[in-house]
């Protein structure tokens, strides 16, 4: 064995943790051509409504939460390389689908027999109201398509991270890949409005959908489990199992599956999943609204050179500060030598600080403008990234490799739920905001701008209440054992 630990390790797993961030950049691009495309060229075509266009944000997350549950335990059943591929082709269809709901629009709508003429039907008419009602439908249906295969991505993602990394570097490899998340966010506002208004909203669909099949592609090559791929050398299986007992590759076994009935009696379970319920909407509200926060507080189009650069700024803030977050705990674990899962807890409480900035986001968009918003918008998703690498990793931290995905499943789940509520929530209480006027008041705003204040103070609040009940559920490590 001390040979194998001399020997030149090779670093494999770096390979595998580059796969899962260019999967991950692809699936957050995927989600974000609607909200992109939603102000600018779906709405007015469609003759949507901020409530119609919550609704359909707030389906796809509770159908992607009822996906995600399923979805970590299909991958722990098909395997990480089947289940991956499964999922991102699942979802890479559901994204060029989108593209097919003008013209299908246009067959259920009588009246309407071109694409083109969507959009000259009379605003607040029963046919725009036909148009309006169809479209969500089919939107809808190729959302929840999407929301199926996307709902497997993380699950496989946090599964490959436990098969290739120890316990103390899987939330910086989590990070690593996790900011797929944030430079998908950071491409899509340089691309999707731009390839929209040159080529129409449905290629900016078909464009950015192709990208999961050419990752598919790829994957179906390079992925073996370190035990079984010819890329991984025993120095680099050593270092993997570092924090296990050591054992050859010909040793590692396979641990037993976790029910969800089982899953559900720990509450490091519940702990994980209402961390999840609390934060995740945070994060999909910003996904999904700043694009039309922009236009509706400030006029800026999603295509319009600022915009493009306040959507991009935001992301970039959110891409390179979020790094630091993977790998603060592995100071407190390394450094200061901390438990991993005491460091993970550690470091998340200094990211549930950051959010409170979000307060200052409405007063001081009205005194120094859009970039200030842009700035603490990113501030915050860079705090939530951070945030979830960490919460990610604490479920290889305290369940066996063979129920990670199960678990993150179940998070990603309770996830979906909390995203249900904020964005579904949000479509309404932006319409009725916008219909109330000046009677609708809030912290000195009127109107709309009242109700985006409203969901900030939310946001603000939200990290901080999670880790305090995570915190009461499982106040230091205690690893969950199979049986």
């Amino acid at each position: 064995m001390n040979d194998v630990k001399k020997a030149v390790m090779t670093n494999w797993r770096w390979v595998m943790c580059a796969m899962l961030f260019f999967a991950t950049t692809v699936n957050y691009m995927d989600r974000q051509v609607l909200s992109l495309t939603f102000k600018e060229f779906i709405q007015p075509e469609f003759h949507w409504t901020d409530n119609h266009y919550g609704t359909i944000t707030g389906v796809f997350s509770i159908a992607y939460a009822i996906f995600c549950l399923f979805a970590g335990k299909f991958i722990d059943w098909m395997g990480t390389k089947k289940g991956y591929l499964w999922a991102i082709v699942v979802w890479s269809l559901g994204a060029v689908m989108h593209a097919a709901c003008g013209i299908a629009t246009t067959w259920f709508v009588n009246g309407v027999d071109s694409v083109e003429a969507l959009r000259a039907v009379e605003a607040g008419s029963a046919i725009a109201s036909s148009i309006a009602m169809v479209s969500v439908w089919l939107f809808l249906a190729c959302r929840m398509i999407l929301g199926l295969g996307e709902a497997g991505n993380f699950p496989a993602a946090i599964k490959v991270t436990a098969e290739y990394f120890p316990k103390t570097d899987r939330a910086f490899a989590t990070a690593l890949f996790n900011a797929g998340a944030s430079v998908g966010a950071l491409a899509a506002p340089a691309t999707i409005p731009l390839l929209a208004k040159a080529m129409g909203w449905e290629m900016a669909f078909i464009i950015i959908g192709a990208l999961g099949f050419l990752w598919a592609g790829i994957w179906v090559f390079v992925y073996d489990k370190p035990q079984e791929s010819k890329h991984v050398n025993e120095a680099e299986l050593a270092y993997i199992h570092s924090d296990e007992a050591d054992a050859p590759k010909e040793a590692v076994k396979e641990e037993p599956q976790m029910s969800f009935k089982e899953a559900f009696k720990h509450k490091q379970t519940w702990s994980f999943a209402f961390g999840k319920f609390m934060t995740d909407g945070v994060w999909w509200f910003f996904l999904f609204w700043a694009p039309a926060y922009f236009q509706d507080q400030f006029g800026i189009k999603a295509s319009d050179p600022q915009g493009i650069a306040l959507i991009f700024t935001l992301y970039a803030i959110v891409t390179v500060v979020s790094l630091f977050g993977g790998y603060l705990p592995k100071i407190f674990v390394e450094k200061k030598g901390m438990e991993p899962y005491a460091g993970r807890m550690l470091a998340m409480l200094i990211f549930a600080f950051f959010p409170i900035i979000a307060l200052f986001a409405q007063p001081l968009g009205g005194i120094y403008g859009p970039w200030a918003v842009a700035i603490i918008i990113g501030i915050v998703g860079a705090a939530h990234q951070s945030w979830s690498a960490n919460i990610f990793s604490t479920t290889g931290d305290m369940f066996p490799k063979s129920a990670v995905a199960t678990i993150t499943g179940i998070g990603a789940m309770a996830g979906g739920i909390g995203s249900f509520l904020i964005n579904k929530g949000s479509g309404m209480l932006f319409t009725h905001a916008e219909e109330m006027g000046e009677a609708f008041q809030f912290m000195g705003f009127s109107g709309k701008p009242a109700g985006y204040m409203i969901i900030f103070c939310i946001c603000a609040v939200a990290y901080l209440i999670g880790w305090s009940v995570m915190k009461t559920l499982v106040p230091k490590y205690e690893p969950v054992v199979v049986k």
